[in-house]
């Protein structure tokens, strides 16, 4: 037969059925017209988006607020915002290196002040990234707590039909009966705190719920941990007090040097104390590659709390600050404050005291030296105001050609100065820097031969000024610090939050939640079949290890059956070759 011959047989000739599906729709199409040509049974592929409504948005963006790739999301743009804030100066902290930067990057400036980068976490783009941050940890943990607690309430799921499935798997047979090797599966679990079931012929059990709990921990933590920072920022209050030896300090408002503090600060509510310098202690390397590093840095003190509260002593020392009525006192600096008396020209006495100078060497502590005495009169008794300006030198040393402190303790103290005189421009009711001297309104003493005049004293010298215009005895030197009066009422709830958020990290890092099942059946043979698997809930490379663990031990009471002697009847009859038999 030939192959035209067979395919017309079988009925399966393509090109004749092919021939009579083409007549019967070129019929069909002269039957329904021009219409019926266009005519398709394939769907329409239209793409249609269902609009959601006010409501539906809302849920998408709640979902998607709260889930954890948005809140991984949040807490990294919350890091990256931090960072401007650690490199740029901020108005808070410190304004005058404010204005010094907007002075040197003129271009740089109104950029970094219309982004708010001089005030970063008071800035609206900060304030909006913590809220979403604070709102979808929240949305985030609430629901997983009560999933969490419906897993703590409910038992461990039943055994899987096919345990050989599962990742770690052993099996064993034994002599002991089914009952007596599950109850002794589920003791030896529960001493191994597993939670435990027996379901359906096996032992169910699961262990590692801390695992979740340390998740649920450190995101609460966050929280925690945010809360305190807001609360920290809203309620602070801080300032700075320069403070001479024999001096004393009130928390009082008129008392500090600077004072800065949050939006929801009432500055009524400073808590009453007070402290007083008795004495600084400072000492430094003298050799080696740390000469001039501070060995001793203790400020003595004596404080009280409350108007009439006890006196106790105490020693402030670097990162050891004095806790008190919920604030603390840290020990920022130190420097010098030369004694000098001042006696107008009718010789009385126009000024006397410490005056406090800031470094201008932070290593060496050279300090500039300001000197303002307002109420003063000239050898005619005529009213006039005068100041000194100029360097204290705690190591004065010639042989090197400059006026700046060799070493910063008092190994040849030296007072450097110049006098001007005219007006101070106190008069004019505008706030002055103590630590500045405006010369604009004054002139310089000069001397007889018209060059500036200027003196170099010792302790006990007498500066006299030119045309008997009067004195300035260098009397003695004092110490001052500075210390800086801090009130964060969210500290120790941001410290507790931060030790929270590293244990419920630890946990969900370092615990493993897994399940592991114990079947017990009776085989044909009336021996017990044991069978035993575990899943972990996340990789675990110990689960096999585990696993192999608990077998051992449930072994020990429920010891494998011995081998079957082997029937040489039966081997002889077997072929040796299972395949073989297969093929017989």
């Amino acid at each position: 037969m030939s192959t035209t011959d067979t395919d017309t047989a079988t009925g399966s000739d393509p090109t004749g059925k092919a021939a009579e599906d083409k007549a019967a729709t070129s019929a069909d199409e002269r039957d329904l017209g021009a219409a019926g040509a266009q005519l398709s049974t394939a769907p329409a592929e239209e793409i249609s988006v269902p609009s959601m409504g006010p409501i539906g948005w809302v849920r998408w963006f709640w979902r998607q607020l709260t889930s954890m790739r948005v809140a991984l999301l949040l807490l990294f743009l919350l890091s990256l915002g931090a960072i401007p804030g650690s490199l740029v100066p901020q108005t808070g902290i410190d304004p005058v290196k404010v204005e010094n930067f907007k002075q040197r990057h003129e271009t740089l400036a109104p950029i970094y002040e219309k982004l708010g980068l001089f005030h970063v976490y008071s800035s609206v783009w900060f304030s909006a990234i913590y809220i979403l941050l604070f709102v979808s940890l929240i949305g985030c943990i609430v629901p997983r707590t009560w999933q969490f607690i419906g897993q703590l309430r409910s038992r461990p799921p039943g055994a899987p039909r096919r345990l050989t499935r599962l990742p770690a798997y052993t099996t064993w047979r034994t002599e002991a009966e089914p009952e007596r090797v599950l109850e002794t599966a589920q003791r030896i679990m529960k001493r191994r705190r597993f939670r435990t079931h027996t379901v359906g012929g096996a032992v169910a059990s699961e262990k590692g719920y801390l695992r979740e709990a340390g998740n649920l921990l450190f995101h609460i933590a966050l929280i925690v941990m945010l809360v305190a920072f807001a609360v920290g920022q809203l309620y602070r209050a801080e300032g700075g007090k320069l403070i001479v030896e024999g001096d004393g300090f009130a928390n009082n408002l008129t008392q500090y040097d600077d004072f800065k503090s949050g939006t929801l600060f009432d500055k009524n509510d400073l808590a009453p104390f007070g402290f007083q310098l008795d004495r600084f202690t400072a000492t430094y390397e003298r050799s080696g590659p740390q000469k001039r590093t501070p060995r001793t840095f203790r400020a003595d003190v004596t404080y009280w709390e409350g108007a009439d509260g006890k006196e106790h002593k105490t020693s402030i020392k670097v990162n050891e600050p004095l806790e008190i009525a919920g604030s603390k006192v840290y020990l920022l600096g130190h420097g010098y404050a030369p004694i000098v008396t001042v006696r107008d020209g009718q010789g009385k006495v126009a000024f006397r005291g410490a005056v406090a100078s800031l470094p201008i060497d932070a290593v060496n502590l050279t300090e500039n030296v300001v000197i303002k005495v307002p109420d003063y009169r000239d050898k005619n008794n005529k009213k006039d105001q005068i100041g000194f300006q100029g360097q204290f030198v705690p190591t004065l040393d010639l042989n090197t050609g400059t006026m700046f402190s060799q070493f910063p303790a008092l190994d040849n103290p030296a007072l450097i100065l110049t006098a001007y005189h005219g007006s101070l421009g106190v008069d004019a009711g505008i706030p002055q820097n103590v630590y500045q001297l405006d010369t604009s309104r004054m002139k310089q003493f000069k001397e007889s031969d018209g060059s500036a005049f200027a003196k170099a004293l010792k302790v006990g010298d007498t500066m006299k000024l030119p045309n008997g215009a009067g004195t300035l005895k260098f009397e003695g030197i004092k110490t001052w610090a500075t210390f800086q009066i801090s009130h964060r009422p969210g500290n120790d709830y941001a410290l507790v939050g931060a030790v929270a958020a590293l244990i419920g990290l630890a946990a969900s890092l370092f615990i493993q939640r897994r399940r592991v099942w114990v079947r017990a059946v009776t085989g044909d043979d009336g021996v017990t079949v044991v069978e035993m698997a575990g899943l972990g809930r996340s990789e675990s490379a110990k689960l096999p290890e585990e696993l192999a663990d608990l077998a051992v031990a449930l072994q020990s009471e429920a010891p494998p059956a011995p081998e079957p002697e082997p029937n040489p009847d039966i081997d002889t009859a077997l072929p040796a070759d299972p395949a073989e038999g297969a093929r017989a």
